[in-house]
C-alpha cells in the first residue's frame, strides 16, 4: 500500500476545512469523498452565499457552552472575513437584517478559498473515502481510499472539519461523530436545526405557500420574520430560527400581529369601511387563504361595522397568540445545519484541538456550536478554522 508523510490532514473540503487549510502553514493536506470542494456553499444562499452576517457575535450561536465561541469569534471577525472578499474583488450586499450575499455566485467564494489555499501550498484530494483511522507514535495513521486505491497518510495532525448531518444529499455523514467516539471524545446529541416543522394531520395543506409576517415563540425565545405555511407545516425564516430551539412535544405560538397595531387599524377600518366584511377587512392586512382558514375557528362573520372594540380586541387577541403544536420536523434531509456535536468541554477554544489527545482539532458545523439564520454558521466555519489553522501554523 502506498505511503505518504505530511504536517497535517484536514478531512472536510467544506468551509472550515478549506479556512483552515489557508492558514495551517506547511504540508497540509485536505481530502474530502465530494467530487467537488464546497459543495454547500455552493448551493447556499440562493446559489449566491450567505457568507456572513455584519451582526455576528457570541450571542447568535447555541450551544452547551455558551462562552466557548467567544475566543475564536473575536479573534477572527466577520469584518476579517468581509476583508478577504474585497481582497479578491468579489461584489457583495446586504439583503436583510445583516445578511450578506455575494452579487453573482458563491462560487465566487470556493474560488477564492481555493486560491487562499494554493497560496499557502495546501493540496487537495477529492473523492477521497476514509476507511480508518488510527494513532500511533509519529500522529495518525489514516487509510484513504481513492479511485480505487488504498493509501496510508500519516499526519502529525488531525484536523476533523467533515461537518454534521445535514443535507445528506450533499453528502453529510456522521464521521466527525464516530472519529470523537473513537478517541472517547464525548458528543452533545446531534439533532437537526434551522429546519422547517410538521404536523401530522397536515392541518396546513390548503395554505400552502402562503407566508405572512409573524413573531414566533418558543419555550425558549422569540423571532420576528416571515413564516411560510407548507404542504407539511411550517417554515420561512422565523420558523426555521425557533426550530433550533424548539424541542419535541412543545407548543409553539405565531403573533400575526408582531407590530400590535391590528386593533387600532381594524378599529380605523370600522369608521371607514363599515359595510364590508370583516373577512375582507382582514384580508387587508393578513393572507386572503390565512383569513378563510381561520374564518369558522375565530368566527370571522358580518360587517366590520358590527364588530364592538371588545370583539375586534378579542380577534387581535387570538390572532396574535396562536398555539400551534407541531409533530416533529423535516429531519436532516431540509436542515440547514445541524445542532449539537463535539462537546466544546473535550476542545479548547483557542485552538480548537482535543484536550485529551493532542494535535486531534474539530472545527466547523461538527463542532456544539450553532448560529442562527443568515451567515451566522459560515462566520463559526470561517473563525473556527482560521483559529485551528493559526494554532496549528504555530507549531
Amino acid at each position: 500500500m502506498p505511503r505518504m508523510n505530511v504536517e497535517t490532514l484536514i478531512i472536510g473540503a467544506g468551509a472550515a476545512g478549506m479556512m483552515c487549510a489557508a492558514h495551517a502553514g506547511n504540508d497540509v493536506l485536505v481530502i474530502d469523498h465530494a467530487k467537488a470542494a464546497g459543495e454547500k456553499i455552493r448551493i447556499s444562499g440562493g446559489g449566491r452565499c450567505n457568507f456572513t452576517n455584519l451582526y455576528a457575535s457570541p450571542q447568535n450561536f447555541i450551544s452547551q457552552n455558551p462562552h466557548f465561541a467567544k475566543s475564536a469569534l473575536k479573534r477572527y471577525t466577520q469584518w476579517d472575513f468581509i476583508a478577504l472578499v474585497d481582497q479578491y474583488g468579489i461584489k457583495w450586499h446586504e439583503k436583510t437584517l445583516g445578511q450578506l450575499f455575494c452579487d453573482t455566485t458563491a462560487k465566487d467564494i470556493i474560488a477564492m478559498l481555493r486560491a487562499e489555499m494554493e497560496k499557502s501550498g495546501a493540496k487537495l484530494w477529492l473523492q477521497t473515502d476514509v476507511k480508518v483511522i488510527s494513532r500511533n507514535a509519529e500522529g495518525f495513521r489514516v487509510i484513504v481510499e481513492k479511485s480505487g486505491r488504498s493509501t496510508t497518510i500519516q499526519a502529525q495532525k488531525l484536523v476533523v472539519a467533515c461537518g454534521g448531518k445535514s443535507i445528506p444529499k450533499m453528502g453529510a455523514t456522521g464521521l466527525a461523530y464516530q472519529i470523537a467516539s473513537q478517541f472517547d471524545i464525548p458528543v452533545v446529541a446531534p439533532r437537526p436545526g434551522l429546519v422547517p416543522l410538521t404536523f401530522s394531520d397536515e392541518k396546513f395543506k390548503p395554505l400552502a405557500g402562503v407566508a405572512a409576517p409573524s413573531r414566533v415563540t418558543t419555550a425558549r425565545t422569540s423571532f420576528d420574520e416571515a413564516i411560510l405555511f407548507t404542504h407539511r407545516g411550517l417554515s420561512g425564516p422565523a420558523v426555521l430560527q425557533a426550530s433550533s430551539y424548539w424541542e419535541e412535544g412543545e407548543a409553539i405560538t405565531l403573533n400575526l400581529d408582531p407590530s400590535g397595531t391590528l386593533l387600532q387599524k381594524l378599529q380605523q377600518d370600522r369608521s371607514t369601511q363599515g359595510r364590508k366584511a370583516l373577512t375582507s377587512v382582514l384580508a387587508q392586512h393578513l393572507p386572503t387563504r390565512l383569513v378563510e382558514f381561520l374564518s369558522a375557528d375565530l368566527n370571522l362573520s358580518g360587517n366590520i361595522a358590527d364588530q364592538s372594540d371588545r370583539r375586534l380586541g378579542e380577534i387581535s387577541a387570538a390572532l396574535s397568540a396562536w398555539e400551534v403544536k407541531p409533530a416533529g420536523s423535516e429531519g436532516y434531509r431540509t436542515a440547514e445545519v445541524t445542532l449539537g456535536g463535539i462537546d466544546t468541554d473535550a476542545l479548547s477554544s483557542q485552538t480548537m484541538m482535543s484536550k485529551s489527545v493532542p494535535n486531534l482539532y474539530f472545527i466547523g458545523e461538527c463542532v456544539d456550536v450553532t448560529g442562527w439564520l443568515g451567515g451566522y454558521n459560515f462566520q463559526w466555519a470561517w473563525s473556527s478554522g482560521w483559529a485551528a489553522g493559526k494554532a496549528i501554523a504555530a507549531g
